[in-house]
């Protein structure tokens, strides 16, 4: 990774800062998915905090993956740890969801702040390759575009909010959403791109299952869907018997 300070007159620099500000905000459409889910429950004095503090916190863990994304793409089950932490935090989405009851919101501040990083951080192991490789891993170049791309991702998020709070449906499919997105990630535990190394899960899934990625993104959003719901009916019974 290169520190050095960028020429600001530099046609180049601004070029390659539009590609990483571009690339985040695409790349983060499901993260700002991640952010409405965590937060939307808040009242609005809550909300915003939330929803600023958990981004920043996802940005510099994204920043410190542009750094070592190639130490971390190597290390082996990395990928199947944070899908399965993905898969759990999908699941309590939909707990959350489905769950009338009237919680203080300030009690639950830091966990949507705690939800937001986290999930970040494991959808952001892949995402971290395309922003490194616009920055040219220069490292300032990719600290300067994260940061710029900060309130335009919570913008988004306190969009989806909105419309989380509108039509309450949407959070199954929120939810859904992320149980893909951790299927994915555990289908891609040992791949590099698109260089899979062998005796990974990811080798044993090219093998053994037909278009794996989509057969596993499809299993963990159902498996998210599933769960949670029944989990949700569980303490809905329970707290029907109380």
């Amino acid at each position: 990774m290169i520190f050095v300070m960028p020429d600001l007159a530099s046609p180049v620099f601004w070029a390659a800062l539009w590609k990483i500000i571009i690339a985040n905000i695409i790349l983060s459409g499901d993260n700002a998915v991640v952010i409405a889910m965590a937060c939307h429950k808040l009242s609005d004095k809550y909300r915003n905090p939330a929803m600023i503090f958990g981004s920043a916190g996802a940005i510099v863990l994204r920043i410190v993956f542009c750094a070592v994304i190639v130490y971390l793409l190597s290390v082996p089950y990395l990928k199947l740890v944070g899908g399965a932490l993905l898969l759990w935090i999908g699941v309590k989405l939909v707990v959350e969801e489905e769950d009338e009851a009237n919680i203080k919101a300030h009690e639950n501040v830091w966990a949507a702040i705690w939800t937001i990083i986290v999930a970040d951080a494991v959808m952001s192991l892949d995402n971290a390759i395309a922003i490194a490789a616009a920055a040219k891993d220069d490292f300032v170049l990719i600290v300067i575009g994260l940061a710029i791309s900060i309130p335009i991702i919570i913008v988004g998020a306190a969009l989806i909010a909105k419309l989380l709070d509108r039509f309450p449906w949407l959070g199954l499919v929120g939810a859904a959403l992320i149980g893909w997105i951790a299927g994915e990630v555990i289908a891609g535990d040992g791949k590099n791109r698109e260089v899979i190394n062998p005796g990974t899960i990811a080798a044993w899934l090219d093998v053994h299952v037909p278009h794996a990625e989509y057969v596993c993104a499809a299993a963990g959003a159902v498996f998210v869907i599933a769960l949670g719901l029944l989990l949700a009916r569980l303490a809905e019974r329970k707290s029907s018997e109380t």
